[in-house]
């Protein structure tokens, strides 16, 4: 914990280095960020509650909506165990935190695409899809992909948790404070599989784009997803090339902008129509574009 001064008649403490709250002026950017991105998704999410009967709600699964909502807050307020000095228990709650809420995110964007497309196919005369649409398909995704992503993270910490690592080798007269994530595997599985849910993801919005429905979702997801793809793709190799703080703050602009991305893209669309364009927001409007849309897609096939 200490060196020699130049002299070397006296030993010095060594300089402590990690992301602190109070000396590091990146620390208080990204407090700030995200405490404004969190205030925002409240305030979006008070909307949608005062607004939840009208159609371009309940279009789309209100209740994926307020989830994907609840699980955007939740990973704005996780870049806090990001901050200060790392113990065990931060280090532990770090990967598992913003692994599981953004695993929930994007499930909830998986299941937001398959209603799309099932919604579609059982508007047609005679269809099979019909006894798939409801919210025991859309809450059967979640909890499934969820569920995969919680199991990955519980075997991660029985096996090998991460812990408090003191880096003493890498600059001299600095003691690096950092989080030693324990098991690569169990780390890059948590990731791999989150960018397996975003993959899928965003292909099936893809696909699903041009579907004629009047709030179809499906461009907006598909928007967000080759954001969030993008984002966490770009900060594999950053992660891996820099160290101590650096590498925290790789970490937290990863959450902050792949989550705001998820916000903008997904919900700005719809605050926009509900605020600004109420005379869409109406049944007769949503039936009678759906009805022109539907007999435009018949006639081009």
């Amino acid at each position: 914990m200490e060196w020699p001064n130049e002299k070397r008649n006296q030993c010095i403490a060594k300089t402590l280095e990690f992301l602190s709250y109070i000396n590091d002026v990146i620390s208080l950017l990204f407090s700030f960020f995200s405490v404004l991105f969190f205030l925002l998704t409240l305030l979006i999410l008070g909307v949608f509650i005062a607004q939840c009967e009208t159609p371009i709600l309940r279009a789309n699964n209100r209740s994926l909506s307020f989830l994907l909502l609840v699980s955007i807050k939740l990973s704005f307020l996780s870049v806090f165990l990001f901050l200060g000095r790392p113990v065990d228990i931060t280090c532990m709650l770090r990967i598992i935190t913003f692994g599981i809420t953004f695993s929930i995110a994007v499930s909830s964007l998986l299941a937001k695409t398959i209603m799309v497309y099932i919604a579609f196919k059982a508007t047609k005369p005679g269809s099979s899809w019909r006894k798939w649409v409801g919210v025991k398909l859309s809450n059967s995704v979640v909890l499934f992909c969820s569920s995969i992503q919680i199991i990955i993270c519980m075997t991660w910490l029985a096996i090998s948790p991460p812990f408090q690592e003191l880096d003493l080798h890498t600059y001299p007269g600095t003691i690096i404070i950092q989080c030693n994530e324990g098991s690569a595997i169990g780390f890059y599985s948590v990731i791999g599989y989150m960018g397996l849910l975003a993959a899928v993801s965003f292909v099936l919005a893809f696909l699903a784009r041009t579907l004629p429905d009047s709030f179809n979702e499906a461009k907006y997801i598909t928007f967000s997803m080759l954001l969030f793809c993008s984002v966490w793709i770009t900060m594999i190799p950053a992660y891996l090339s820099t160290k101590g703080k650096n590498t925290v703050c790789v970490e937290i602009f990863a959450i902050l902008t792949s989550s705001a991305g998820l916000l903008f893209c997904i919900f700005l669309p719809k605050c926009y129509v509900i605020l600004f364009k109420p005379e869409i927001n109406k049944k007769s409007h949503f039936l009678l574009s759906n009805s022109n849309n539907l007999k435009n897609s018949n006639m081009h096939i």
